[in-house]
C-alpha cells in the first residue's frame, strides 16, 4: 500500500463528512451589556435600533430597548437580571414584544409574554399580537348602550355599567376592591362575556386565592388570568396591562364582548417609576416621570364598543387603583378618574361598619348612568341616588337629638332600610328580576316594619315568591320590556303576600 492509498483511506470519511455540510451565514448585529440594574441594562454597540425593540440576552432573557441614545440604550429587562453580566451580547430581533392570542388561552394562567404558568401543557396557537397597539379611532366605535350587570345591587342599580364602558374601581387597601371585580366576573355566567383578569404587583397567595374563587365558581373555563406578581421583574409587571389588552382585543375584533381587570393600576405606576428612575429619566411629581399620564391613557383608550361594520366587539375595562388614608384626589388615582367613565369608591368607614360591599354611592358615579340600564331598572331605580343622599343628610341631622316630624322619620326608617337592601354578601349575585324586586319593596316600603336585621330574611323571602310566583314579568323585564304599572303592582302584590301579615305595613304603617 503506497503512502497516497493510505492517505485516501485516512481521510475520505472526513472529507465525505466535509462534503454534507452546508454552513449558514447567519447575519446578526450584536452590542454587548456595559451594566446591569435591578430591572434594567445598559448596551452598547447597535448602529440601528427601533424604539420598543425586542432584544434578546443570553440565556434566553428578553428586553425592550426603551431610552435609545447615540452611544447607549437603557434596556427594560423581562425577567431576572441575576445571570446578566457586562460584557455578555445582546442581540437585536427586528421585531416588538408580542402576545400569544386565541381560543387556546382561554382558561388558562399565563405571565405577561403569554407563557404558560398553570403546568397545563404549551398553548397551542400560531397567532400573535403586538402588545402595544393604537386604540380604535372615533368613528370606529358605537354609543355604550348594552349593559353589563355585575350582580351587585349597589353597582347595577345606582352606578350602572355599559359593555365598552372603562370603570374605576379605588379605595383604600382591604376595602374589597377585588372581591368586586371578581363578582363582575363571575356574574358573566350566562352573558356569553369573555373575562380577563390581569394581576399586577400582587401577592402570589392573593393571586391564588382570585384563581380558586374563579374555579369553585365556574368562571376559569371563559377568563384568561395575566399574572405578572409582585416577585417578577418590574419590566413584566408594566407589560402585563398591554398584554393582556391585547389578548382581549383579538375577541374583540372577532365581534366578541370582552371584560378586562387590571388589578392594580397603582402597582402598576409604582413599577414604571421604578424603571423610569433606573433609567434615569428625569422625575415629576412624587418622583413619577412626565408620561405617567399617557402609559394609562393609551392602555385605557382601547377600551370601547366597536360598531357593527368594524366587528360589533366590545371591550369593558375594570382598572383598580389603592388609596391612602382615603384621598381620592392623590396624583395617580385623579389621573385614572379624568380618564375613566366613572368610579366606583369604596368607603373604609362604610367598610368598618360592616356595609358590605362598602360601596360610597355619592361618591361614585357612572358618566353613561342610566343609558345602559334595563327599562325596569331605570323605572325603579332612577331615584335611589338621590333619595339615599336625602337619608344620609338626614340621617347626620337626627344625630343632634332634634325632634323629628313624622315625615322625617319616615324618611329614615325607609332610608335605614333601603341601605339593608344594599347590603350582599360577596359571590351572592343577583340577576335583573331579583334586584328590581328587593329595590321595589324597599322604596315601596315592604320593610319599614321590620327590623333593620330581619331584612335579609325578608328580601330572600321575596326573591324566591319573586322568581315562583311572576315568572312572566321576570321574562319580560330580562328582554328589556318596561315595567308598566300593573307590572309593578303585580310585583308589589306577589311580594306583600311572601312576607307575614304583621310585617307589610308599608306606608300606613307610619301615617
Amino acid at each position: 500500500m503506497t503512502f497516497t492509498d493510505l492517505h485516501d483511506d485516512l481521510f475520505a470519511p472526513l472529507e465525505d463528512a466535509l462534503a454534507r455540510v452546508h454552513p449558514a451565514i447567519e447575519m446578526a448585529e450584536i452590542a454587548h451589556v456595559l451594566s446591569v440594574g435591578n430591572g434594567v441594562a445598559e448596551v452598547a454597540g447597535f448602529t440601528d435600533l427601533r424604539a420598543d425593540e425586542l432584544l434578546t440576552f443570553s440565556g434566553g432573557v428578553m428586553g425592550i430597548a426603551s431610552n435609545l441614545d447615540e452611544r447607549r440604550t437603557g434596556v427594560i429587562v423581562l425577567g431576572e437580571t441575576e445571570r446578566l453580566r457586562p460584557g455578555d451580547p445582546v442581540r437585536r430581533t427586528g421585531r416588538v414584544v408580542d402576545v400569544p392570542v386565541g381560543a387556546a388561552l382561554i382558561g388558562r394562567v399565563v405571565d405577561a409574554l403569554g407563557r404558560p404558568l398553570d403546568n397545563g401543557g404549551p398553548i397551542d396557537t400560531h397567532d400573535f399580537l403586538p402588545v402595544e397597539q393604537a386604540a380604535p379611532p372615533i368613528m370606529h366605535r358605537a354609543p355604550v348602550q348594552v349593559p353589563l350587570q355585575t350582580g351587585i345591587k349597589a353597582v347595577d342599580a345606582a352606578i350602572p355599567i355599559g359593555r365598552g364602558q372603562r370603570e374605576l374601581i379605588l379605595g383604600d387597601r382591604q376595602t374589597g376592591k377585588t372581591a368586586i371585580a371578581v363578582d363582575a366576573i363571575l356574574n358573566q355566567r350566562d352573558s356569553g362575556v369573555l373575562s380577563i383578569y390581569c394581576a399586577i404587583g400582587q401577592r402570589a397567595s392573593a393571586v391564588a386565592r382570585v384563581i380558586q374563587s374563579l374555579r369553585e365558581g365556574g368562571a376559569m373555563e371563559r377568563t384568561i388570568v395575566v399574572v405578572a406578581s409582585g416577585e417578577d421583574a418590574p419590566g413584566l409587571q408594566f407589560v402585563a396591562p398591554y398584554a393582556a389588552t391585547s389578548m382581549a382585543e383579538h375577541f374583540m375584533a372577532e365581534g366578541r364582548d370582552v371584560l378586562i381587570v387590571y388589578d392594580d393600576l397603582t402597582r402598576h405606576a409604582r413599577a414604571y417609576r421604578e424603571l423610569s428612575l433606573l433609567l434615569r429619566r428625569p422625575p415629576g411629581r412624587e418622583a413619577y416621570p412626565g408620561d405617567i399620564f399617557y402609559i394609562h391613557s393609551r392602555l385605557l383608550e382601547r377600551a370601547t364598543q366597536l360598531r357593527e361594520e368594524h366587528g360589533g366587539g366590545s371591550l369593558t375595562a375594570l382598572p383598580v387603583v389603592e388609596t391612602q388614608a382615603q384621598n381620592i384626589s392623590a396624583y395617580i388615582p385623579t389621573n385614572l378618574i379624568s380618564i375613566t367613565d366613572g368610579q366606583v369608591y369604596l368607603s373604609p368607614s362604610l367598610f368598618e361598619k360592616g356595609h358590605l360591599p362598602a360601596i360610597d354611592i355619592g361618591t361614585s358615579v357612572s358618566r353613561v348612568g342610566g343609558k345602559v340600564q334595563l327599562p325596569a331598572f331605570r323605572a325603579v331605580a332612577g331615584n335611589l341616588r338621590l333619595m339615599y343622599a336625602q337619608f344620609e343628610e338626614l340621617e347626620t341631622f337626627a344625630r343632634f337629638g332634634t325632634q323629628l316630624d313624622p315625615e322625617t322619620r319616615r324618611k329614615l326608617t325607609r332610608g335605614l332600610r333601603v341601605r339593608e337592601v344594599l347590603k350582599q354578601n360577596e359571590h351572592d349575585h343577583m340577576d335583573v328580576p331579583e334586584q328590581i324586586a328587593a329595590l321595589l319593596a324597599a322604596t315601596e316600603g315592604l320593610f319599614d316594619d321590620l327590623e333593620p336585621d330581619a331584612v335579609a330574611e325578608a328580601e330572600q323571602a321575596i326573591r324566591e315568591a319573586v322568581r315562583a310566583g311572576a315568572p312572566d314579568i321576570c321574562d319580560r323585564i330580562t328582554a328589556g320590556e318596561k315595567l308598566d304599572e300593573d307590572d309593578r303592582a303585580a310585583l308589589i302584590e306577589t311580594m306583600r303576600n311572601a312576607l307575614p301579615a304583621s310585617q307589610t305595613g308599608g306606608d300606613d304603617a307610619d301615617t
